[in-house]
């Protein structure tokens, strides 16, 4: 089928930036036959419709020059005054025509291709001066071969159809010779016109073809590899080495952050080898005490580490070290129910070790 994507490896819809991409540089499908078949029928409904006006602005011409033309001075000032008013007669029959044809243009290409105003067209691509590319395109393009037979049925439309319409009508062209001016003026206009509305037919059909097979070709050609899908996903969503190295370096400082609050704790429960949980309690800063490192492993390893550097106490609890590591964050306090057994612990170490600074847990716990 002409327009159908000739790499086989290209089996991927475009994705949503890509064609946003391709928007920006101004390549968007887009049907010619579209704006002609617009451009053609609104001309027919424009005449139709200022068809009474017309005949009237178009009388007064002729009425200008015939009157004037026994008493006209040729000089320039009356050329000049006769050209102006001639041009805007010319104008009020022309003007109303070719807006109404622009607006009709307008509209056809913003349905076609959307809100986009883009300069990017206008910037020179080298690959378009490429000569045996061109030539390629030109003469032995999917493309080309299209072109070639629109042309074809746009000839052969525009041909048969007013060929049967006027051998419909010839009977009664003799008629014509025992009408007055007017008369076949109407005749001719009615004859036109029934000519145009046959004729829109083939051009309609094969616009809308053509609108369908632009859109068709245009999807094609901007299908994607795997690979290219790939590629832009890992764009859009990072690659997964330097997240995995981001979020690396993003624990390495949290755990740095974490290890120094360690020497600040006032115990860490120990599971006693796999988990550690150190805590702080000050009753001036918070009404219970706050997680402020825990770990696993090699983590756990290290906490207790510190902790024995620091002379911070280490208690083995399994029970309360598993009940916290899973409840808690690192800066929540601890829950409700965690009071007495972390209680207990504190007043213990306290009553070995008092601290003057510490408010005493079984004050302000409940």
């Amino acid at each position: 089928m002409f327009g159908k994507q000739q790499d086989p490896s290209r089996t991927e819809e475009a994705t949503p930036k890509r064609v946003k991409k391709q928007r920006a540089e101004g390549n968007v499908p887009k049907s010619a036959e579209l704006g002609k078949a617009v451009s053609l029928t609104g001309g027919l409904i424009i005449l139709t419709i200022w068809i009474g006006p017309l005949k009237r602005a178009l009388t007064e011409v002729f009425h200008t020059f015939l009157d004037c033309s026994r008493v006209f001075e040729v000089n320039a000032e009356n050329i000049y005054a006769l050209a102006v008013e001639i041009s805007f007669k010319i104008a009020y029959m022309i003007l109303p025509i070719m807006l109404f044809l622009a607006f009709l243009a307008l509209v056809s290409q913003r349905i076609q291709v959307g809100k986009l105003w883009t300069t990017n067209i206008f910037k020179p691509k080298l690959q378009r001066f490429n000569l045996v590319k061109g030539l390629k395109r030109l003469l032995i393009s999917p493309q080309t071969l299209l072109r070639v037979i629109k042309s074809l049925l746009f000839c052969i439309g525009l041909s048969i159809i007013p060929a049967v319409v006027i051998y419909k009508e010839h009977e009664d062209f003799l008629y014509a010779y025992y009408e007055t001016p007017e008369g076949i003026a109407a005749y001719m206009l009615e004859l036109g016109f029934e000519l145009a509305k046959y004729s829109l037919v083939p051009i309609l059909l094969i616009a809308a073809f053509d609108v369908w097979q632009s859109r068709y070709a245009y999807r094609e050609s901007m299908k994607m590899t795997k690979e290219e899908v790939k590629d832009e996903r890992k764009q859009a969503e990072g690659d997964p080495k330097i997240k995995n190295q981001q979020r690396k370096k993003m624990m390495a400082i949290a755990m740095k952050r974490m290890m120094k609050q360690v020497p600040k704790a006032d115990v860490v429960v120990t599971n006693p080898t796999h988990l550690a949980v150190a805590l702080s309690y000050n009753a001036q800063e918070a009404p219970a005490p706050i997680v402020v490192a825990k770990g696993a492993g090699y983590v756990a390893e290290r906490i207790k580490t510190i902790a024995k550097e620091h002379k911070v106490p280490i208690r083995e609890n399994v029970p309360l070290a598993r009940a916290l590591f899973k409840a808690c964050e690192v800066g929540d306090m601890i829950p409700e129910e965690l009071y007495k057994a972390v209680a207990a612990i504190l007043a213990s170490i306290w009553r070995l070790k008092p601290r003057t600074h510490k408010v005493q847990p079984q004050n302000t716990m409940r």
